[in-house]
């Protein structure tokens, strides 16, 4: 059997955890491949909403085996806190839910320095979630973290306390003003270690290799986004790990021959949470309607997106770097009622059109280039059917897909697990 990949194909955001969650019925176990906390997936039940940080999103599955994988960050005091919102919702999370021992973990002072080398940067800062994401991947790369597995040896209380220092003297030497209670800090963190540690941890790639010899279906979960990739993305204003498909197998221990098909999840139009460059964003009313009626506010740190036009160049660079078997767009409802609809098919660059990605997105010498396509007004949340959908959504869909050469296999229509069309 074969490993299928779901990642995001732009800034994140996208509705990867609504995607997870209506297809895990498909696979025996659900992996999550990196990332930490600074990721929120959204999963709407019913009329009940659960925003996950660091659990798979396969969770709400009784049925399903869910992995915290080893490329993940973990913050124990966030996962305590999502585990115990999720108590009324009748998981057997002993049983369904893995971690590897492998996974690094956040600790307070992560979080700190987090905080303290954005407030350095002024304003030239990334936009950081502050979670402590990145000083975590960079003590993970520095050969200094802490591992799951580490808690279950003697001297790691030694480790915490020498990386803590490190923390400490870096914070110091930034020589900015931020004030915290370490104590209270670690009172909370040491608590939710031990509750930690009551779950299964696991040596996950072996886990995985022997799933896949016994024929089991693997689903590899993805956080963030492909344009935030930390070698492909929109550098410095990306995230700290490897969101595309190569991920995947860092991320979990899979070699690249066991990939079979990669879903790449887009939304109808583009946002962005955070600085850096956003070659099609609207700063109009329409941007504003958007940002409105898809409620586009950061589920993990509620700041409002940037909202903007769909763009099929870096969809395009998305689709190629991650080999996009099939494509499944996200929020078509939000765009509903706009009477003009604008797709980036280039973008201008010092008078020279171009429809791949450039090294730099700088706004001073970057535009982009649009075709227009007449919208739709009908209501389509609660449609059953592709042959509902109306016309001109059916143009841009396959105006999309001619550009993408990738075919879309799936359409959102609305939040809940039921707003779902499978083309």
């Amino acid at each position: 059997m074969f490993v299928d990949l779901l990642l995001g194909l732009q800034w994140g955001d996208e509705g990867k955890g609504k995607i997870v969650d209506a297809i895990s019925k498909n696979y025996s176990i659900i992996s999550r491949f990196q990332g930490g906390p600074n990721a929120g997936h959204t999963i709407k039940i019913g009329n009940k909403s659960h925003v996950l940080h660091t659990i798979p999103s396969g969770i709400f599955h009784k049925n399903l085996i869910n992995i915290i994988g080893n490329g993940v960050v973990i913050d124990p005091v966030i996962f305590e806190e999502e585990i115990l919102k999720l108590n009324d919702s009748d998981i057997d999370f002993k049983k369904n839910l893995l971690i590897s021992n492998k996974a690094h973990l956040i600790i307070p002072t992560h979080c700190l320095l987090d905080q303290a080398s954005e407030m350095s940067k002024g304003i030239k800062k990334i936009g950081s979630t502050l979670k402590g994401i990145g000083p975590t991947y960079m003590d993970k790369t520095g050969r200094n973290g802490i591992r799951v597995g580490d808690l279950f040896l003697e001297g790691w209380r030694l480790q915490y306390t020498k990386l803590k220092n490190k923390h400490l003297n870096m914070i110091n030497n930034l020589n900015v003003d931020i004030s915290f209670n370490l104590e209270e800090l670690e009172k909370n963190f040491f608590r939710s270690i031990d509750f930690l540690k009551n779950f299964s941890v696991i040596d996950s790639e072996n886990f995985l290799f022997d799933s896949l010899n016994e024929g089991k279906k693997i689903l590899a979960e993805g956080a963030q986004g492909s344009m935030l990739d930390i070698d492909f993305g929109t550098y410095p204003y990306v995230t700290s790990s490897n969101t595309t498909a190569a991920g995947a197998c860092n991320g979990l221990g899979i070699p690249p021959t066991k990939i079979n098909k990669v879903i790449g999840i887009f939304k109808a139009y583009t946002t962005r949470v955070g600085s850096g460059p956003f070659p099609t964003e609207i700063y109009d009313e329409i941007g504003e309607r958007i940002s409105k009626v898809g409620k586009e506010f950061g589920a993990t740190t509620g700041r409002a997106r940037r909202c903007g036009w769909l763009d099929l160049v870096s969809l395009k660079y998305a689709v190629d770097i991650n080999g996009v078997t099939e494509l499944a767009m996200m929020k078509s409802d939000v765009m509903s009622g706009i009477n003009k609809i604008k797709v980036c098919t280039s973008y201008k660059q010092f008078n020279n059109e171009i429809f791949r990605m450039p090294f730099s997105l700088n706004p001073s010498s970057l535009s982009a280039t649009y075709t227009e396509f007449d919208g739709w007004n009908e209501d389509i949340t609660n449609i059953k059917d592709e042959s509902q959908l109306p016309n001109n959504l059916k143009k841009y869909i396959s105006f999309i897909e001619k550009n993408l050469q990738v075919p879309i296999k799936i359409i959102s229509i609305g939040p809940r697990r039921d707003q779902t069309i499978y083309l």
